[in-house]
């Protein structure tokens, strides 16, 4: 088998606040979190990661959260050179960090360009205060512009900003304001998803009053892609945007069914070898991660997936490529036959939600584009 692109993902788990609609393993920070403690548990992680790397070269790195933005940049570059110490880092390697506006100035963006990132991420969401209150942000609309300004002044000049959509009483034009705000700053990349009732939320156990219609969600989809796509952004996969072809490497290595290490209180891992596809996870709880690390073995348990597991958790992450994917990356990427996908694909063929070329390229169709997660459905294959 093929050994596909190998990436990084580094989490640091704490927020100055929860957001009701966040379903990511974050914790509120207190007044004091154990950083260092929680660097040094990073730093054992990564020492540990090596053997899994086995040599490989790793080509990007994303450090998540959680708000990375809390650690200061001193803090920052001592995980990059651990990164470096430990591993085969690719010169040049994208490496991005994500900032909310509203912890951004806890340490200058340009001591965190300086400590070694390269892409920042912006958590905007929306450019609406009111919309920004509901969803539980610190922010102001104030706060994105200052933070994206200082951003450009500390020598980034690849940005995403993060926006949502589908927002309690929004409407098309109040969501078309949001993008028109954020493109005004000139980002090279937009991030523009839509808000979903995670389990385990806030606003999944209290939903809130007026979220928009099924009908009214897709008009602003609609419309959002339009004046995106009129704007010189170019929409590579289901949420992303970029101009200038700058497209977040790391998110296509995800997409792509690529491998990537997992570093980080819950992180998750994707590994390939000659004998099959394992994925792993480390504990999701910021304290028994770090007394896991502390221990001489972190017990961490491997997984191998099947061949049913491989089809779904592909397609799962490939259709939401907006130029689909060709049968030669899924031979690449899964070592299945091709004649597998055939088989699985036989009952979305038929209802019309993906098409194939004379080529052998794989495409979702309009309608299977639009109820997305109903095609990636049909590849959940049922096991005996």
């Amino acid at each position: 088998m093929i050994l596909p692109p190998l990436s990084l993902y580094m989490h640091l788990p704490w927020c100055v606040r929860k957001c009701p609609y966040c379903d990511f393993n974050s914790h509120t920070a207190g007044a004091a979190p154990p950083k260092e403690r929680y660097i040094e548990a990073l730093l054992s992680d990564l020492a540990k990661e090596s053997v899994n790397a086995d040599g490989r070269v790793v080509e990007t790195v994303f450090l998540g959260g959680g708000t990375p933005s809390l650690f200061s940049p001193r803090e920052i570059e001592r995980l990059l050179d651990g990164v470096r110490d430990n591993l085969a880092l690719l010169p040049g390697a994208e490496i991005t960090m994500e900032a909310n506006p509203g912890t951004v100035e806890f340490g200058s963006p340009s001591g965190y360009r300086q400590a070694g990132v390269t892409r920042l991420s912006i958590g905007a969401q929306s450019f609406d205060d009111e919309l920004l209150s509901t969803l539980g942000r610190i922010h102001t609309s104030a706060d994105i512009g200052r933070a994206y300004m200082d951003a450009r002044g500390g020598g980034f000049d690849n940005i995403n900003i993060d926006l949502m959509h589908g927002l309690p009483g929004q409407t098309v034009d109040m969501a078309l304001a949001d993008l028109s705000a954020a493109m005004d700053l000139g980002p090279a990349h937009l991030s523009w998803y839509q808000l979903t009732l995670e389990p385990n939320t806030v606003f999944y156990a209290r939903p809130p009053a007026n979220l928009p219609d099924e009908d009214l969600a897709f008009e602003i989809q609609r419309q959002g892609h339009a004046l995106l796509t009129e704007s010189g952004y170019e929409q590579y996969e289901v949420s992303a945007y970029a101009r200038g072809g700058q497209r977040s490497q790391h998110n296509l290595n995800y997409w792509r069914f690529g491998d990537y290490l997992a570093v980080g209180a819950g992180a998750h891992g994707k590994l390939t070898s000659d004998a099959g596809i394992y994925r792993y996870q480390k504990a999701a709880n910021p304290l028994q991660y770090m007394l896991s690390q502390e221990a001489p073995e972190s017990g961490v348990i491997m997984t191998a997936l099947d061949s049913a597991d491989l089809v779904f958790e592909f397609m799962l992450n490939v259709l939401r490529l907006s130029g689909g994917f060709s049968e030669e990356i899924f031979l690449e990427r899964t070592g299945l036959p091709i004649a597998q996908l055939h088989s699985a694909a036989t009952s979305a063929v038929e209802k019309g939600l993906i098409e194939r070329d004379a080529d052998g390229y794989w495409k979702p169709t309009e309608i299977g584009g639009r109820f997305l997660n109903d095609l990636q459905s049909e590849f959940i294959i049922e096991k005996v």
